[in-house]
């Protein structure tokens, strides 16, 4: 109530307030029309977090029609005024060539901006353009510098990147334990390929004590996101006996569900595995594949 009369008024502090309160439902009814209404009024008068947040509604087609050119326009008077949420959005629009004509250097200009405010996906974001040479000379140890700080504000993807860094000796002294370290931080965050890499490494005893119980259990964390080869390799330590016991059953089921998600070389495993099997525990099998892909 006592927003919307300041609002009214042309205050564009309140005008924003009121924007989101309607965004967010909050002693209004949520109304993303209203919302984009009151971020255009204090957004025409140069607030930053309103010019910022009507980007996003452009950007998802949120009250207003998709529209990217006019998400870039808003992202751009944001980011201008040193906002880093959006000048990290500005850069990936940039990245993707959504709204502005795809521009690498562009995407990690504004990247960088946010990244020196400690912003940490525009810090994972240049990490990766320093990584593949884009827009930038690729240079692995920037790789790993912005990695690091990204990594070290608890971002999963940096973190499993810079265990990829330590685990392939880029930019950093190879370092199982390091990667090890670093996968793992990513995988207690559901990161899956963080989880297959961290199996692996309990598998192979690289930069942890080797243990079949522990590769099982992050392959099985992967798996359970549809990570095809955790799948695969989880099917492969049942047919082995490494961490579970031998079971034909299991095996199949695995490589079943591994096929299904892209898996080839299960299809050739599913196959071979069949041979040793009992028409009644193919079938059995099956049904556990089909249950199983109901329930993950």
């Amino acid at each position: 109530k006592w927003y919307r009369k300041a609002a009214e008024q042309g205050y564009a502090d309140t005008q924003y307030d009121l924007g989101v309160m309607y965004a967010n439902g909050e002693g209004v009814i949520q109304d993303d029309k209203q919302a984009v209404k009151w971020y255009r009024k204090a957004a025409e008068q140069g607030h930053a977090q309103a010019q910022s947040n009507l980007g996003v509604m452009y950007d998802n087609g949120q009250g207003v029609i998709q529209d990217y050119k006019q998400a870039a326009k808003w992202y751009r008077k944001a980011a201008e005024q040193g906002y880093a949420d959006t000048q990290y959005n500005l850069g990936v629009m940039y990245a993707n060539g959504e709204g502005v004509i795809q521009d690498d250097k562009q995407a990690v200009k504004w990247y960088r901006k946010a990244a020196e405010q400690g912003h940490a996906q525009a810090q994972s974001n240049l990490g990766v353009m320093y990584d593949n040479g884009q827009g930038v000379i690729q240079d692995y140890k920037q790789a790993a510098k912005w990695y690091r700080k990204a990594a070290e504000q608890g971002y999963a993807q940096a973190q499993y990147n810079l265990g990829v860094m330590y685990a392939k000796g880029e930019g950093v002294i190879q370092d199982d334990k390091q990667a090890a370290k670093w996968y793992r931080k990513a995988a207690e965050q559901g990161y899956a390929q963080a989880q297959y890499n961290l199996g692996v490494k309990y598998a192979n005893g690289e930069g942890v004590i080797q243990d079949d119980k522990q590769a099982v259990k992050w392959y099985r964390k992967a798996a359970e996101q549809g990570h095809a080869q955790a799948q695969a390799y989880l099917g492969l330590m049942y047919a082995n006996g490494q961490g579970v016991p031998k079971d034909y059953v299991m095996v199949h089921m695995y490589w079943n569900i591994a096929a299904v998600s892209g898996y080839k070389d299960a299809i050739k495993g599913r196959g071979l595995i069949e041979k040793k099997m009992t028409s009644s525990q193919i079938a059995e099998a099956q049904k556990l594949a089909r249950d199983w892909m109901s329930k993950h």
